[in-house]
């Protein structure tokens, strides 16, 4: 004798219950492959936004010598605001002083953070996003004898910002599914 099947023991891929969509189970991409990738792209990023600020601030020596760090009364943006050429460069340079260069530390800061810990990626890649491309203008790239003079590693990391931000790449190895879930306004939105 064979038992029939019934809808207590059988369950269709079509009526199979589901868990309730949100932080926890809601994922954009669902390759857990593509989603260690797309983290490793995060935190190697966080790395190219995070070390201009140790750099520049303590002159460890590569980039910033020592007696050119922000600790010791330099500038941290006056050396590349002043070298720069082409059309862009007079306005560029008028910009240099004490207040551009805490917008720009505490911008590459608040961006290397947020990639780093995986959360407000949405903002930092908003932040991120404008402090590259203002450096791509800056560094004029359609001047002769650039090395491309459409795309550098500046829009690079635009895209790949915006592309980290709309995957919720923080979840993985990050803290973006323990922000997305907590109580704190816009976490689940536009601080994702």
């Amino acid at each position: 004798m064979t038992s029939v099947p019934t809808a207590a023991t059988t369950t269709s891929p079509s009526t199979a219950p589901s868990p309730a969509p949100g932080p926890a189970t809601d994922h954009v991409v669902t390759s857990a492959a593509a989603r260690r990738a797309l983290a490793t792209a995060r935190l190697l990023l966080a790395c190219v936004f995070l070390w201009p600020v140790a750099d520049k601030t303590f002159g460890l020596g590569y980039a910033t010598p020592p007696e050119a760090a922000w600790v010791a009364g330099a500038s941290p943006t006056a050396g590349f605001l002043g070298s720069l050429t082409g059309p862009p460069a007079g306005l560029f340079g008028a910009l240099a002083g004490p207040v551009v260069d805490w917008l720009f530390m505490l911008g590459m800061l608040g961006t290397g953070l947020a990639l780093l810990l995986g959360i407000g990626l949405r903002v930092a890649a908003v932040a991120g996003g404008l402090l590259m491309l203002s450096l791509w203008v800056a560094s004029w790239p359609f001047a002769p004898g650039s090395a491309n003079p459409v795309v550098d590693q500046h829009l690079v990391y635009v895209a790949v910002l915006a592309v980290l931000a709309l995957t919720r790449s923080g979840d993985t190895w990050g803290l973006g599914r323990a922000w997305a879930g907590s109580r704190v306004p816009g976490t689940s939105t536009v601080l994702r």
